[in-house]
């Protein structure tokens, strides 16, 4: 599985997509937190990360598509899938080893925004007035929604030779998990069947996390929703012809 990471790593950073997965993140939120007006917290009034927390799963609903969308649909379009199956590899290790380097490239893409909790807690009055567990859970949150999006851009690869369709459908796909069920609960006839249908969804789970209850259900639905989303890609991937 290392052999795999490290390949995988490398060729997202021998390529534009890592560097422009960054710039565009990091650009976007800086504009949507310091900037504009109607999300800025020098206008919000409160030391708190709620923009960059609540609008960055948006944002990665497009680019975390955009950086697995490669990962296997390039490999089967170019005919080196069959020469990766070849090597003493098991599936699970190729499978695993694209996850864990689609997810560090984003975790890495996160990291320079840890600058914003220190700079909104010098900004707070009194200093260091924000509210550290709940910026806790909400990365803890967004780490683990991220790893949902990339095991689904992983399942999307894998079911098409290109890209673009790849994108497309893991796009859609982290769309209707991240707030599709969310909105669908509007439309139940009762509470009890309501909340279900929340539950089903990933922002029910997300924002219980941003607001610093780190819940083990919580936890285990993501980690859950992770591994099948993996397992459906081991089974079509399994089943492959070519």
């Amino acid at each position: 599985m290392r052999s795999v990471f490290v390949k995988e790593f490398r060729s997202f950073l021998n390529s534009l997509i890592a560097y422009l997965v960054m710039v565009v993140f990091l650009t976007a939120m800086g504009l949507l937190v310091w900037v504009f007006p109607d999300t800025s917290v020098l206008n919000y009034g409160f030391a708190d990360m709620l923009t960059l927390f609540s609008l960055a799963p948006y944002v990665f609903i497009f680019l975390i598509p955009a950086i697995t969308m490669r990962c296997f649909a390039e490999e089967r379009r170019n005919g080196t899938l069959d020469l990766l199956f070849t090597k003493p590899l098991g599936e699970w290790e190729i499978i695993f080893g694209k996850f864990l380097a689609s997810l560090t490239l984003v975790f890495i893409t996160l990291m320079p925004t840890v600058i914003y909790y220190f700079s909104i807690s010098a900004l707070g009055n009194p200093t260091g007035n924000i509210d550290a567990s709940a910026v806790t859970g909400s990365y803890i949150g967004l780490l683990l929604l991220s790893s949902v999006f990339c095991a689904i851009g992983l399942l999307a690869s894998s079911v098409t030779t290109n890209q673009i369709v790849a994108f497309i459908v893991a796009a859609f796909l982290c769309f209707i998990f991240f707030s599709g069920f969310h909105s669908a609960a509007s439309l139940a006839s009762s509470a009890n069947i309501s909340l279900l249908i929340k539950q089903a969804g990933i922002l029910y789970h997300y924002e219980t996390l941003s607001r610093g209850l780190i819940d083990s259900r919580d936890v285990l639905y993501f980690i859950s929703l992770s591994f099948f989303m993996l397992l459906i890609t081991k089974t079509i991937l399994s089943s492959r012809s070519w």
